[in-house]
C-alpha cells in the first residue's frame, strides 16, 4: 500500500512539474511589445547598409528576456515586393521559428511554405542586434509581414565552440 502511495505521489508531482514547465515555456516569459512607430519594422538599405523604417500597419509583437530568439512580430505593409527587392538587402537562409500557439498571427510553417514557394521574401532587418543574432523580416506578395530573430554564423560558431573568424564583430565584455 505504501508503494502505491509513493508511486502516486511521484506521478502527481511529475504531472504538476510538467504543467508548470509547459506554462513557463509557452506563456510566462512572453510579453507584448508595444509599437513605437520608429523601430518596429526596419530593413537594411542596399546602398547605405543602414537599417531604416518602412511603412507598416497592424503591428503585433511578443518578446521574452529568456532567449534572444523569442522575438516574433506581425504587420502589414503597402510596399510592393519589387520595390522592396530593389531597395533592401535580402537575407539568405531565414527560417521562421515557431511561436506560441496563442500568438495566432505568426504561423511559422505557413510562413516557411510561402518563403519556399517564393510568395514571401526575407530581408535583413538588423545584423547582430545582439551578438550572434540577426533580426529578419519576411514580407508576402499581399503585404503581410513577419519579424523574427535568427542565429547568424558568428552565433553558430559561439554556440558550437568553433573559433570566431575576423568577420565576426567583437563581443561586448571581451
Amino acid at each position: 500500500m505504501t508503494g502505491k502511495l509513493m508511486a502516486g505521489a511521484i506521478v502527481i508531482s511529475a504531472l504538476i512539474f510538467g504543467a508548470v514547465v509547459y506554462y513557463a515555456q509557452v506563456y510566462k516569459f512572453y510579453e507584448p511589445v508595444e509599437a513605437n512607430g520608429l523601430t518596429d519594422v526596419l530593413l537594411t538599405n542596399l546602398v547605405t547598409g543602414e537599417s531604416e523604417p518602412i511603412i507598416y500597419d497592424s503591428f503585433e509583437a511578443i518578446d521574452a528576456d529568456s532567449s534572444p530568439i523569442r522575438y516574433r512580430a506581425c504587420f502589414t505593409t503597402t510596399l510592393s515586393l519589387p520595390m522592396l527587392t530593389e531597395t533592401f538587402e535580402p537575407y539568405e537562409g531565414g527560417e521562421p521559428r515557431l511561436a506560441p500557439d496563442w500568438f495566432e498571427c505568426f504561423d511559422a510553417e505557413a510562413i516557411g511554405d510561402e518563403i519556399k514557394a517564393g510568395t514571401a521574401l526575407v530581408f535583413t532587418s538588423q545584423r547582430n542586434i545582439e551578438f550572434g543574432i540577426d533580426r529578419v523580416v519576411a514580407i508576402t506578395g499581399d503585404g503581410r509581414g513577419y519579424v523574427w530573430q535568427e542565429i547568424n554564423e558568428c552565433g553558430d560558431k559561439t554556440y558550437d565552440g568553433t573559433p570566431l573568424g575576423d568577420d565576426c564583430p567583437p563581443r561586448e565584455g571581451n
